[in-house]
């Protein structure tokens, strides 16, 4: 469960192409690569991996149904975990890509069957799933319900949830 062995250090044509495919140079790459290689020293994150890293983050979400859209996402080459590139990629996506690459991941997320394109019942399986997850956020108490003040508590500390929720 978790990671699964692969080289201690990055080859010249992996560092070349994470430095062309995202915004970190050589010494951030080396450190991410680091810290890789600490929570997978087999150079493999695998879903239930991910999940717990997940919940690490998010211990309110309901982390396991939107983990596999997300790993889903990362897991570009379709082999059933992430490889440190794929980690890399999916972490300067999600937060230094430009708008069209977050898009971009966002609508392969909504497209749960990889087909191309996304239906309603995709988007609102991802929509509901989200806000879930935003809901378990806010719920300091965990009773079900928010109160103004968990209500305002979670808008005030998320900017992009208050926009989403306060236009």
């Amino acid at each position: 469960m978790g990671c699964f062995v692969s080289k201690d250090k990055l080859t010249k044509e992996d560092m070349d192409f994470l430095k062309t495919h995202t915004s970190y140079d050589e010494t951030t790459i080396k450190e991410w690569y680091k810290g890789f290689k600490q929570d997978c020293p087999n150079g493999r994150l695998t879903p239930a991996k991910f999940v717990d890293m997940y919940k690490m983050f998010f211990p309110s979400g309901n982390a396991v149904e939107f983990c596999d859209h997300v790993f889903r996402t990362f897991d570009m080459d379709k082999n059933g975990y992430i490889d440190f590139k794929e980690f890399l990629q999916a972490i300067h996506v999600t937060s230094s890509g430009t708008p069209e690459e977050k898009l971009k991941w966002a609508f392969r997320m909504y497209d749960v069957d990889g087909n191309g394109v996304i239906d309603i019942q995709e988007m609102t399986k991802i929509v509901q799933e989200r806000a879930k997850n935003i809901f378990a956020k806010m719920d300091e108490n965990n009773d079900g319900q928010l109160t103004q003040d968990e209500f305002l508590k979670g808008c005030l500390q998320d900017e992009e949830l208050s926009k989403m929720l306060a236009p």
